[in-house]
Formats: structure tokens, C-alpha cells, sequence
């Protein structure tokens, strides 16, 4: 539904730090899912580890909290159109399964509540639907210049 370039409209990052490459499945308020295709050129694998590369897992979960910001930011009003997305938590965080060069990431999160501008997600990450990564996490949006 999103290619990289309507990503790079909703999201501040830029590489190596976006970690979403399509969103391929929204529903808005409720429910996307992003694609994080995981290549041997990513930076992070020249030292996480020399000769057995594997994506940290806090760029796993870096990754479904992107991808919440998108389900975030396109469910709000315009308010939020100047504002950028922050963690405010991370819960529960489970990892299954090494992700490593070559696996394709398919990010779920689903939207469990928004309550004063406070996001609930539940996310999980799968790999050929293994699921390798589920996390709480929540999120807000503030003012650029803070």
C-alpha cells in the first residue's frame, strides 16, 4: 500500500535508520504491516557479529515501533502533521528466533488503545511466519522542538 518514498512522507528517519521498507497491509486505526527486507549491506552487521551477522533485536523492535508510528500518525488528525512519533514504553519483549541476512521481517502491529494521545501496540515480527520478535509497546507524539 506504501512504498519507501510515501514512508519517508510519515516518518522522520532516514538511513541507516529506517528500518521499514513497504507497508503492505492497513487498517487504519487498527492494524498495519511493514516489510523490513534484511540485507548483508545493513550496517549494524559489520559489528553485530563479525562472521555470524544478526540484526540486533533492538533494531527489530525499532522496526515495529516505526512501524506503529505510521499506524499512528495516519489515524490522527492534522495536529500530529508537525509533531514526531516517541517511544513511551516497551513491554514484554520476546525473542524467538535470530534474524539474519536475507530474511524478509513482516512487522504486525495492531493498535490495542488510544487513550489522551497515548498509543498501545502489540507487535510481532515474523520471518517465513516464524514468528521471531512480539513486544508491547506504546508511543505519543510531541513537538519537534523538545
Amino acid at each position: 500500500m506504501f512504498d519507501i518514498n510515501e514512508i519517508m512522507k510519515i516518518l522522520p528517519h532516514r538511513y541507516p535508520f529506517l528500518l521499514v521498507d513497504r507497508i503492505v497491509e492497513l487498517e487504519e486505526g487498527k492494524r498495519c504491516v511493514g516489510i523490513k527486507n534484511v540485507s548483508i549491506n545493513e550496517p549494524f552487521f559489520q559489528g553485530h557479529f563479525p562472521g555470524h551477522p544478526v540484526m540486533p533485536g533492538v533494531l527489530i523492535v525499532e522496526a515495529m515501533a516505526q512501524v506503529g508510528g505510521i499506524l499512528a500518525y495516519l489515524a490522527s488528525d492534522d495536529e500530529v502533521r508537525n509533531k514526531v512519533c516517541y517511544f513511551a514504553s516497551i513491554d514484554n519483549v520476546k525473542f524467538r528466533k535470530p534474524v539474519v541476512p536475507g530474511d524478509q521481517l513482516r512487522l504486525e502491529l495492531v493498535a490495542t488503545g488510544c487513550r489522551r494521545g497515548l498509543w498501545c501496540f502489540t507487535g510481532k515480527a515474523y520471518v517465513d511466519d516464524k514468528l521471531v520478535t512480539e513486544a508491547e509497546l506504546k508511543a505519543t507524539f510531541a513537538d519537534k522542538n523538545r
